[in-house]
């Protein structure tokens, strides 16, 4: 009795002797890039056309594989996809496939083309398509965080440097800081994708194609921007990858950053704002918590996106040219990226959407000590140099703390024994609201800084 033929592995002409078991397991990768079999059922598609018209299939033939690929594609879609224990990752899951339902003509479909080519193409075409989710959720973040500044503008509160009271600021001035790094977090994501958006496929193992397959054809079909015009870095090239891992732990660093102020004005000592029950948690111990875990969970997922950067940087900065199996690595770490990016903007468009605002609280936080360089500012006006009023403000500041009130409280033969330039109209220094409609250059809190800060936001989001 003759053994039964094992099945034959796409790279495993040479191979006589059996694969160890755990091997295989180390090897493979079908695991979790399945999810790019869209992907590569859409490269493949489009390389079936690219070989037709270069007469390595027949019409015929090229409408039986883009029937046979749809198929494979369709099973993948309504989950009936049957995977074998050889299917090592999505393309040689998606080939064998093909071949069981239109037979040897689905052999015809690498001609020309390595999974070194393939990978880089999949890879480039799945997180095309990722991006613009991505940016969609950044944009419902940016649009909340706008629309929420825009209604509120008549809350202010405390500006802190160091976490100690500064300067009187309007509560949506606060709020829109933040837009403006996820603004800027929009302007890089777009800048990346040129560079995602280059077509490997036609590069072959390394060394190019042999048959000159068009590949401007193949750029054109599925949408890519450009081609890669040295196959060995076709193939190589994962920097698309890292800038997409450094974008992302720059944009969850804005968001840990947010959380953190929030986190911070939701605590019993600050009071400011209270989050909703949908994205807060209890304690199981003590009873009256009411934990932000949304917005820790959210300064938490900055080191975790970081942490996926960093380790893949250290897998590329050793290895030698074109494609090494060490670049498998990039697969794990960018999705689980992409899934943790796009579920943060998310939760934090939520959080800041349902958010319950204390604007009495804010105002409480207000004491007439935010005032100081206002009060230095009033003597500028008078003539004075700032470095002279700076000291002038301080010694008002020392002395209401020497009687234990408010500077506003100091008598006027009290300032006069400070500067002779101070007249019975200090006493208009001593208005929050009037403080922070004094700052109406480009950038400031005033109202109408405010509103054109709204629009600027709004104006890019419609871009």
């Amino acid at each position: 009795m003759t053994d039964e033929p094992t099945k034959q592995k796409l790279w495993g002409g040479r191979f006589t002797g059996k694969t160890d078991p755990l091997m295989n397991d180390f090897n493979e990768s079908l695991s979790y890039d399945r999810r790019m079999h869209n992907a590569d059922i859409t490269g493949s598609i489009a390389y079936a056309k690219g070989l037709q018209r270069i007469g390595i299939l027949t019409p015929d033939e090229e409408t039986k594989m883009i029937d046979g690929l749809t198929q494979v594609g369709k099973e993948w879609q309504e989950g009936r996809f049957l995977v074998q224990p050889d299917d090592e990752d999505i393309h040689t899951a998606n080939e064998r496939r093909l071949s069981e339902l239109i037979g040897p003509l689905g052999g015809k479909l690498h001609t020309g083309r390595s999974r070194n080519d393939q990978v880089a193409t999949d890879m480039r075409l799945w997180l095309l398509g990722e991006v613009k989710v991505i940016e969609e959720s950044l944009k419902a973040l940016i649009r909340v965080i706008v629309e929420r500044a825009d209604k509120e503008k008549d809350i202010l509160m405390p500006g802190y440097t160091h976490l100690q009271r500064g300067q009187p600021i309007r509560w949506s001035h606060l709020l829109l800081s933040h837009a403006f790094s996820f603004n800027s977090d929009l302007d890089r994501l777009k800048q990346l994708i040129p560079r995602i958006s280059v077509l490997p496929l036609g590069s072959g193992a390394l060394a190019g194609n042999p048959f000159c397959i068009d590949r401007d054809f193949l750029a054109k079909e599925l949408g890519f921007d450009s081609v890669a015009e040295n196959s060995l870095w076709g193939v190589g090239d994962r920097d698309f990858i890292v800038e997409v891992l450094m974008w992302s732990s720059l944009a969850t660093t804005h968001l840990s950053r947010m959380s953190e102020d929030l986190i911070i004005y939701s605590t019993a000592e600050f009071g400011f704002v209270t989050l909703s029950d949908a994205y807060s948690t209890g304690s199981s111990m003590m009873p009256q918590k009411k934990n932000p875990d949304s917005l820790e969970l959210l300064r938490g997922k900055s080191g975790r996106v970081f942490g996926n950067m960093a380790g893949f940087l250290m897998t590329l900065k050793g290895l030698p040219s074109t494609y090494n199996k060490d670049l498998q690595e990039d697969k794990e770490a960018l999705f689980d990226v992409v899934d943790t990016i796009q579920a943060s903007f998310k939760i934090a468009e939520g959080v800041v959407a349902t958010l319950e605002v204390h604007a009495d609280k804010m105002r409480q936080a207000l004491t007439m000590d935010v005032l100081a360089t206002d009060l230095a500012d009033y003597l500028v006006r008078k003539g004075m140099p700032f470095r002279e009023t700076h000291h002038i403000s301080g010694r008002a500041v020392a002395l209401a703390e020497a009687r234990q009130c408010q500077i506003n409280e100091l008598s006027l033969q009290d300032y006069k024994s400070l500067s002779d330039k101070f007249t019975e109209d200090v006493v208009d220094v001593f208005n929050f609201e009037a403080s922070v409609e004094r700052r109406q250059a480009i950038g400031g809190p005033s109202r109408v800084m405010v509103d054109r800060q709204v629009a600027v936001l709004r104006s890019a989001l419609a871009q």
